[in-house]
This record gives structure tokens, C-alpha cells and sequence, in this order.
């Protein structure tokens, strides 16, 4: 048996993650288990979508926040990391700059990525494995910036698509009308082959609301129990999230405008079910970290 451990950075628009997997290589089975994770809510999206630029202030605690992630990394030994960063960073003017100041003064270096490219990354999270019928799936990945959706059938994606709509986005009124009318077109236009098509859900927020569900990983939601989730959150104001639910602030206010993304996009599809595994794009990270570690091995 071999123990190896790899580290991701998911530079998103609400918070920043870092994940650490234990990737267990024991014959011809390799089984990836989470070790921990640490999520700091630095919001670069509140920056990037209504200034259009990453401020000094949010720039110091990215650069503090990766120093420490460095110093974590060292100490857990870990084989390789990628820290990839989505659309808060693409949109901001002083995206690229500040991935130089970061790996000036940090030595981690930092990849802005495109829509495209963190649809694959969440792709690559082995997602057919959850896929147990011929049924279409819509896998749905909920961020501050933007959502990506995948059109799954017969244990293969059929057609994939990164929407600007996210709950920094909508919170900061930068979603609009037509960006909403975009995604419903698109949704409409899918064909499922007159089967019934299911959601999977990713992201943070959907991982909360099925908790205070109290349903557990992989068991489907209704969208009516949703939808009553949704109202009952809603009911409340976010200084009563935090006091009587007992949310973290950074989770108060944009679970709302999630679970509005997720509702729509249930309406819109004709799901009536969703379920919810806890993956996301550092898990996404971690299997081509190792996809890659493997690639090197057989060339040496």
C-alpha cells in the first residue's frame, strides 16, 4: 500500500478552499479520501464585479491567506498542489497582477482559469460513477461568479455550459434579466429523449441546505422540499440566519440566491429530484493532480 497527498486551491469568488486527499494506492485499487479542508471567505467577487479590480485591502489577504496554505502544504508533505483561480479573478483588470504579487511574495503560484476549463475540472471529479441508470443527469455547480452545468446521458456528457450567474453576482445586483433568459434558453433546448432527467448538486450552499434538511449525502431531494427549504430561509432575515439558524455570516446571505439558482434551474429542466454528493472543483483538482502524478511515473 502506498499513501500519497496532494492539496487543492479553489480561488473562488465567495471563499477560498483548500483541500488535502489522502490518494491510497493499494494493487490495482486507488481510493481517494479527504483529509481536511479549510475555507476562508476573503469575497473577491465583491471586489471584481462592482470595481471591476481586486482592492489592496483584498489583495493582502489573498497573499496571507496563500502564505499560509504554503506553510500547511509543507508541513503535510504533500506531492504536488494546483491553486486554480475562477471568475472573480478572470474578471478583475488586475487579475494577472496580482497572481504575480502573490507568486513574488509567496512562491505559490496561481492559474486563472476559464469556464470551460472549471467545467472540466469538475468533470474530472469521476462524476459516471455516480450515474447509476441510463437517465439524463444535469450536474449543477453553484459559485459566486458563475455556474456550470453539465448534460450527462448514458454515463456520458453530452453538452456542457458556464453561465455568469452566481450568488456574489446576484447579491451585488450584477445579474441580469437576459443572463437568466440565457441559461432558461438553454435548458429548454436539451433534449433528455423524453426520459426524466435528475440534478446533482455541488457547491456549499447546496451541501448546507441538504444538512438542514437532514437528509444525508446521495439521497435525493424533492424540489418541493427545496422549495420549502428555500421559503423557510427566506422567512427569516440574514442578521436571524446568523443569531436563530446559527450560520456562518459569509453563508447567511448567499444561500438564499443559490438555492433561487438551483430552483429555477429544476423549473427551467423539468427536474423534480435532486441529489447531493460532497464534491466540488478541489476535488476535481486533486484527481488530475494525481491523473498527471501517474502520467510522470510511467514515463520515468
Amino acid at each position: 500500500m502506498k499513501l500519497l497527498k496532494f492539496a487543492a486551491i479553489d480561488i473562488g469568488s465567495n471563499a477560498i478552499r483548500l483541500l488535502f486527499t489522502n490518494v491510497i494506492e493499494d494493487g490495482k485499487k486507488t481510493t481517494f479520501q479527504k483529509s481536511s479542508l479549510i475555507r476562508m471567505p476573503i469575497r473577491l467577487g465583491e471586489d471584481s464585479f462592482n470595481a471591476g479590480v481586486i482592492s489592496e485591502k483584498r489583495v493582502k489577504k489573498l497573499t496571507k491567506t496563500m502564505l499560509a496554505f504554503k506553510y500547511l502544504m509543507e508541513v503535510q508533505e504533500v506531492v504536488a498542489y494546483r491553486a486554480c483561480a475562477t471568475s472573480a479573478m478572470r474578471e478583475a483588470s488586475n487579475g494577472g497582477d496580482v497572481v504575480k504579487r502573490v507568486k513574488e511574495e509567496t512562491g505559490v503560484e496561481i492559474e486563472i482559469i476559464e469556464g470551460k476549463e472549471e467545467a472540466e475540472i469538475i468533470y474530472s471529479n469521476q462524476i459516471v460513477e455516480l450515474l447509476n441508470d441510463s437517465n439524463p443527469y444535469l450536474y449543477v455547480d453553484v459559485g459566486g461568479g458563475s455556474t456550470e452545468i453539465s448534460l450527462f446521458e448514458n454515463k456520458k456528457r453530452i453538452s456542457s455550459h458556464s453561465f455568469d450567474i452566481g450568488t456574489i453576482r446576484m447579491l451585488s445586483n450584477k445579474v441580469s434579466k437576459t443572463d437568466f433568459k440565457d441559461m432558461r434558453d438553454w435548458l429548454k433546448e436539451l433534449n433528455y429523449n423524453g426520459k426524466e432527467v435528475k440534478l446533482i448538486g455541488s457547491g456549499g450552499n447546496i451541501n448546507k441546505i441538504i444538512k438542514i434538511s437532514g437528509k444525508k449525502e446521495n439521497q435525493l431531494m424533492q424540489y418541493s422540499e427545496l422549495d420549502k427549504i428555500y421559503k423557510f430561509l427566506n422567512f427569516y432575515s440574514m442578521e436571524e440566519r446568523i443569531k436563530v439558524l446559527g450560520m456562518n455570516p459569509d453563508r447567511a446571505d448567499v444561500i438564499i440566491p443559490a438555492s433561487e439558482i438551483f430552483l429555477k434551474i429544476m423549473k427551467w429542466s423539468g427536474a423534480k429530484q435532486i441529489i447531493v454528493p460532497t464534491i466540488g472543483v478541489s476535488d476535481g483538482i486533486v484527481h488530475q493532480l494525481y491523473k498527471e502524478y501517474r502520467k510522470k511515473k510511467k514515463a520515468l
